[in-house]
């Protein structure tokens, strides 16, 4: 489990449109890193517009932006050029990224257990802290909540 204010976990995640991103290169800046299930499903997709929609509000807090889910990056990219997402979707197909942030565990999809992605969204400040963990989110009304953290962290 993350804890606020412990260094978050390093990661190097290949990236749509090429390249990889690595936490040591993000220091500096303030983190969203959202964690989903799949490209191209109804509540994903949606996330997706919802952090689209507000990218001109984390730009002016000086906040990057990164979706990650196990899909390749090939399906990454048509979710991005579909949906013309300003951020990067980062591939962690063998899940060790998902699993360091916490976002890895049970859920109960129509009465079946299953494992798999717990959509969670981790708030890293510059210092590459983390600030905030936001679990099991509900998409609806979340980009909000998270800008709202943002504003008070960059407040404290």
């Amino acid at each position: 489990m993350l804890q606020k204010g412990k260094k978050a976990p390093a990661f190097r995640l290949p990236r749509s449109g090429g390249g990889a991103v690595a936490s040591k290169d993000l220091l500096g800046k303030w983190v969203v890193l959202y964690f989903y299930p799949r490209d191209m499903t109804p509540g994903c997709t949606t996330e997706a517009r919802d952090f689209r929609d507000a990218s001109a509000a984390f730009a002016a807090r000086d906040a990057v932006v990164l979706g990650v889910s196990k899909d390749s990056v090939a399906r990454h990219e048509k979710f991005v050029e579909k949906e013309a997402l300003p951020f990067d979707l980062l591939s962690d197909e063998d899940g060790a990224t998902i699993e360091a942030f916490g976002a890895w565990g049970e859920k109960n999809m129509y009465g079946k257990k299953a494992m798999g992605i717990v959509r969670t969204t981790v708030l890293i400040d510059p210092a590459g802290k983390v600030a905030e963990v936001f679990a099991n989110v509900r998409v609806k009304g979340h980009v909000e909540r998270v800008l709202a953290a943002l504003d008070a962290l960059q407040r404290a």
